[in-house]
């Protein structure tokens, strides 16, 4: 195909405000995904937009396997659902009150903050 760009599931982006680390959660406009490297703002860095990672979550959240994973864009971390949060998955395990990580399967499609 003549037509055909790139592979979807890694994507190249421009770092945003910060830079990112390796293994950090981005938020591109509607687009969600995990930054393979770490590069300082304006950079140019690969991120993946689907897979299942272990993302940095709120102490205090609790997910169910399957339950459903939103992303806190200013804490740069997962949480619950709610108000503001950007929905990206479902855990796949379940992560206790407590616990700094949870495991999530990415739904690789645009997403917007809940209202």
């Amino acid at each position: 195909m003549k037509n055909f760009v790139q592979e979807d599931e890694i994507i190249e982006i421009t770092a945003p405000a910060g830079g990112v680390t390796s293994g950090d959660g981005v938020v591109l406009g509607t687009l969600f995904g995990v930054a393979v490297t770490t590069a300082a703002e304006g950079e140019r860095v690969n991120m993946l937009t689907e897979g299942v990672f272990d993302l940095p979550k709120r102490l205090s959240a609790t997910f169910t396997s399957g339950g459903a994973v939103s992303f806190d864009v200013s804490a740069r971390r997962c949480d619950t659902p709610g108000t503001g949060l950007y929905p990206i998955g479902a855990a796949i395990a379940p992560a206790a009150n407590g616990t700094g990580t949870v495991r999530v399967r990415l739904n690789g499609t645009t997403t917007a903050p809940a209202a």
